[in-house]
C-alpha cells in the first residue's frame, strides 16, 4: 500500500504562501525577470482571504515594484490585507530607511523582510536588529550560484550567502529565507543541497526555504531537511499543489 505522505506532516514546519505585487496585482515572475510576469489576480486581498479560509496563518507579501525602485510602493495592499484578515504578514520590497520600517509596521505587517539594505548598508540593518529584535525582521538572502543578489534580483554581488548569514547572525539575526533565483518560478524543485548546507552550518537560524517548490514531495523533503518554513508561490497559483493537500501542515 502506498504511503500517504500527507499524514506524515510535521506541523513544526510552516507553510507560507506568497503574494508578489506589481501595480497592486498578484503576480509571479520567472527567475526574477520582470519581463516574464504573469498576473493571477487583480485583487490580492481576495487571494489573502482565500488563503486564510483554508487555514493559512502566515503570508509572505512582496512589493516587487518597491524592490525595483528602492521605495515601498504597495503599502495600501498591505493595509487592506492586514485589515481584512488575521494573517501574520511578513512584508518586503523597497524598505530602505527606518521610516519605511515604521510605515510597514503601522500598516499592519508583523514582520519586515529586509534584503538589499542589509547588503549595501549592513550597519543600518544591524541597528534595526538591535532596535526591533530578530523576531521582527526577516532577512531575504536571495542567491544566484550561492552569491547574493539584490534590488529585486536585478543586481548580482560576489558576497557568499554563507558569509552573509554568518555576519548577520553575529548581530542578532534569528530568521532568514533563501531563494535560489535559478529555480524560482520554474517548478523544478527546491535547492535542497544548498538549504541543507545552510541549516547544518547555522543550526540556530530559523531557516525558510523559497523557490522551486512544485509538489508535495518537495514539501516533505524540505521538512526532512529541517526547514522551519517554506514559501510556496507558483505551485499554488498553477494548481500543482492545493491548500487542501497542505492541510496537515496548516492544522
Amino acid at each position: 500500500m502506498p504511503v500517504n505522505r500527507q499524514l506524515q506532516a510535521n506541523t513544526n514546519m510552516q507553510i507560507i504562501p506568497a503574494i508578489d505585487l506589481i501595480d497592486g496585482k498578484c503576480v509571479r515572475l520567472t527567475q526574477g525577470d520582470y519581463a516574464r510576469k504573469k498576473v493571477y489576480n487583480a485583487h490580492p486581498g481576495e487571494v489573502a482571504r482565500a488563503f486564510e479560509h483554508e487555514g493559512v496563518r502566515r503570508l509572505h507579501l512582496v512589493d516587487l515594484d518597491g524592490a525595483k525602485v528602492g521605495k515601498v510602493v504597495n503599502l495600501k495592499v498591505l493595509e487592506t490585507i492586514a485589515a481584512e484578515t488575521s494573517l501574520e504578514v511578513d512584508f518586503g520590497g523597497g524598505i530602505k530607511k527606518e521610516a519605511d520600517l515604521k510605515s510597514v509596521f503601522s500598516a499592519g505587517a508583523s514582520i519586515a523582510t529586509i534584503g538589499s539594505i542589509a547588503v549595501k548598508e549592513p550597519e543600518t540593518f544591524y541597528g534595526w536588529l538591535k532596535t526591533y529584535g530578530g523576531d521582527k525582521l526577516l532577512l531575504g538572502a536571495d542567491v544566484q550560484g550561492e552569491k547574493i543578489a539584490i534590488h529585486g534580483w536585478t543586481e548580482q554581488t560576489q558576497i557568499s550567502v554563507f558569509d552573509f548569514l554568518e555576519q548577520n547572525l553575529e548581530r542578532g539575526l534569528r530568521q532568514a529565507f533563501c531563494t535560489d533565483i535559478s529555480r524560482d518560478g520554474l517548478l523544478q524543485g527546491p535547492s535542497l543541497e544548498l538549504y541543507q548546507a545552510i541549516i547544518e552550518r547555522f543550526p540556530s537560524l530559523r531557516f525558510i526555504a523559497s523557490g522551486g517548490v512544485s509538489n508535495l514531495e518537495d514539501i516533505r523533503r524540505l521538512e526532512e531537511t529541517g526547514c522551519a518554513g517554506v514559501i510556496v508561490g507558483k505551485a499554488l497559483y498553477e494548481n500543482k499543489i492545493t491548500l487542501r493537500e497542505l492541510k496537515p501542515w496548516l492544522s
